[in-house]
């Protein structure tokens, strides 16, 4: 997702630069170009070694070496990064940048670079807290820096409180979402995502084996986009992205009426989860219990509302996107899908193909919309089958 950007990690000399080696191989593993800047205080606490193995670049900590180039280091540091990130950043750099103090090389980068710069606090809770460190973060916000908030928790000084530099896979969420495009800013989407369930008794109900994985990827990256995200979700394993309105349910009925809350103010309907289509007719108050002449058990089903379906029939411009999981004539029950409800396009896939469907991280899909127009993706991520889909989205809107 970070294919071709460089991104220039500044270390300073905090205790939690062991998590900035953590960060530095997530960040690979996006496909960035991790360029490292060390302060002398690092050095103390974990060797230049350690981020040029991790990073595949020789690290940057001396502010004035023997010139090898024509390149003024510090100058061609900042004109190559796409974005800084300084974590851990303690309460000293901070300050120095905040008052244009430039005496090590990453405070000379930073002052010579026009990138975005992303700031990770982490030092004890007093000194965070500390009015002159407040201060200086006010100021550096006023002028555009972006930080990333510190968590709570047992500090390294034995204190419990603020300062726990934030974790990378929160760091590397938040470099993603600073390079994507913000074209959906001012919709707002409302995205159904996992299974649903359905009471037997007390103990025991139907469900399906959806795992809500496109609909919490769709949920992220619409948020990412710009957009205001309600998402509405069964019962998963998955931690609900950041700044998205999150509505939890059980049944179907719950998923319907949570739709309905929302459904006049949303311009776009995305209809990923995969509800139960009956509930029994009946739920036992009390557990059934296993009898030793009853060798079958009977249960009634009734019909549970159709979400899509509905909400298809009172749309007025909103744009309604639906999805069908098939195992056989997967274009015939889409189109059948599409018509009977008035969606603008659907997702169909076959869920008996290798690498498709539920409870995988990767799916096989086709885009109709109702004008019989499709296209047919290979075997792609869900983060990419949720790309694709806003990608649709927004080209109709």
């Amino acid at each position: 997702m970070l294919t071709g950007k460089t991104i220039l990690l500044g270390v300073t000399g905090g205790i939690a630069v062991y998590k900035s080696a953590d960060l530095v191989s997530r960040l690979r593993k996006e496909n960035a170009n991790v360029e490292v800047v060390m302060t002398e205080g690092a050095k103390e606490f974990i060797t230049p070694l350690t981020f040029q193995t991790m990073s595949n670049n020789m690290v940057h900590h001396k502010m004035f070496n023997e010139i090898t180039s024509y390149d003024v280091e510090h100058i061609s540091l900042a004109k190559k990064a796409d974005m800084i990130v300084i974590a851990p950043a303690t309460a000293n750099t901070i300050g120095k940048i905040a008052n244009g103090i430039a005496d090590n090389l990453l405070t000379t980068v930073v002052m010579a670079s026009k990138a975005k710069v992303l700031i990770a606090p982490a030092m004890n809770t007093v000194m965070y807290d500390n009015y002159m460190t407040q201060e200086n973060m006010k100021k550096l916000k006023g002028l555009g820096y972006e930080f990333i908030n510190p968590g709570s928790g047992l500090l390294a000084c034995g204190d419990i409180g603020r300062g726990k530099m934030a974790e990378p896979v929160d760091i590397v969420e938040y470099i993603k979402s600073s390079f994507v495009k913000k074209d959906l800013k001012g919709k707002n989407i409302t995205i159904t995502a996992g299974p649903t369930i359905e009471s037997l008794d007390p103990v025991r109900y139907i469900t399906n084996h959806s795992s809500g994985k496109t609909g919490y990827y769709l949920a992220k990256n619409a948020v990412d986009r710009g957009a205001q995200v309600n998402l509405i979700s069964g019962p998963t394993n998955l931690t609900p992205p950041k700044d998205v309105n999150f509505v939890e349910v059980k049944t179907t009925q719950d998923m319907f009426d949570a739709v309905g809350d929302y459904f006049d103010k949303t311009d776009v309907l995305i209809k990923s989860a995969a509800p139960s289509d009956f509930r029994p007719e009946k739920s036992s108050e009390l557990k059934i219990k296993k009898q030793k002449d009853i060798k079958k058990m009977t249960i009634d089903y009734v019909e549970n509302p159709d979400i899509v379906a509905y909400y298809g029939s009172k749309k007025k411009n909103q744009i309604i996107v639906g999805f069908a999981a098939e195992t056989n004539d997967l274009y015939e029950n889409a189109n059948k899908k599409i018509k009977s409800k008035n969606l603008d396009f659907i997702v169909a896939n076959d869920i008996t193909q290798e690498g498709a469907g539920f409870q995988v991280e990767t799916n096989i899909i086709t885009i109709i919309d109702n004008m019989g127009n499709k296209e047919s993706y290979p075997k792609i991520s869900k983060e990419e089958v949720a790309i694709e889909i806003l990608n649709k989205v927004k080209n109709m809107l």
